[in-house]
């Protein structure tokens, strides 16, 4: 039987150097419910930026293991086959942060991030924190903690989980109607993989704008962003390029 890994990490920072220093998921699909949840100690010190958002200090992960001894990390190294299904919000960072740690997924990735975006195009944001409070997701984690024996922190890896397994339920009734007739895990693995077509700038000087508008009327403000924001994202190089007719 496919089992479900909704998974998070929380790391030392977000650099290329960073490591994890706390892997979290839950397991879904067994007789019972999986609840994983290590800090780990890392080489790499935290910095002050990601001590301000999860509130994990060097004290909090001195004599820890290192990630690759955790239970946790061994356990997601056995549930690692193509049969089972890997759900984690913006998922392209917690892989990369695991990658790092020797672990390159078999399972089929789910990012709710980028399905979400496919879904909820309207949506003003679509961070986890965001749709916990717009869908009152808040209102219903505790109950859902308490069942699984987990303790509700903002930002924790594990508290994180538990709030993507809330959220999921409401994306899965998304995809059911906005894509009736058909399997809505395997809609949003399809999901995952397909570019976003961005319509309207949400930053800079063409803030609001349609990018139809702007292909025709600063083009070179377009191909200026494609070759010198480094931080440009997938999906918004992915609409560039499509305006521009590339």
């Amino acid at each position: 039987m496919a089992k479900y890994i909704i998974l998070d990490t929380e790391t030392t920072g977000t650099d290329e150097k960073d490591k994890i220093i706390q892997l979290g998921y839950i397991v879904l699909g067994g007789q019972e419910i999986e609840v994983h949840n290590e800090f780990n100690s890392s080489d790499i010190p935290i910095s002050y930026g990601a001590m301000e958002t999860h509130g994990i200090t060097p004290e909090a992960i001195k004599n820890k293991p290192i990630c690759i001894q955790t239970t946790a990390y061994k356990r997601l190294v056995e549930l690692n086959n193509n049969e089972n299904y890997l759900i984690i919000h913006n998922a392209p960072f917690d892989i990369t942060m695991l990658e790092k740690e020797g672990f390159v997924t078999k399972m089929k990735v789910i990012d709710t991030l980028r399905v979400a975006k496919h879904v909820f195009v309207e949506e003003e944001a679509h961070r986890l924190q965001y749709f916990r409070y717009k869908m009152e997701l808040y209102k219903l984690e505790q109950q859902e903690a308490e069942a699984l024996g987990i303790v509700v922190k903002a930002h924790d890896a594990i508290g994180d989980v538990l709030v993507l397994k809330l959220f999921l339920t409401k994306l899965k009734e998304a995809v059911l109607k906005m894509f009736p007739g058909e399997n809505p895990v395997e809609k949003m693995i399809d999901l995952t993989n397909t570019p976003i077509l961005i319509k309207k700038f949400r930053f800079g000087k063409h803030k609001g704008k349609l990018l139809e508008e702007v292909a025709q009327e600063d083009v070179g403000y377009l191909r200026w962003m494609l070759g010198n924001m480094e931080n440009l994202d997938d999906d918004m190089r992915y609409s560039i390029n499509f305006y521009l007719g590339a």
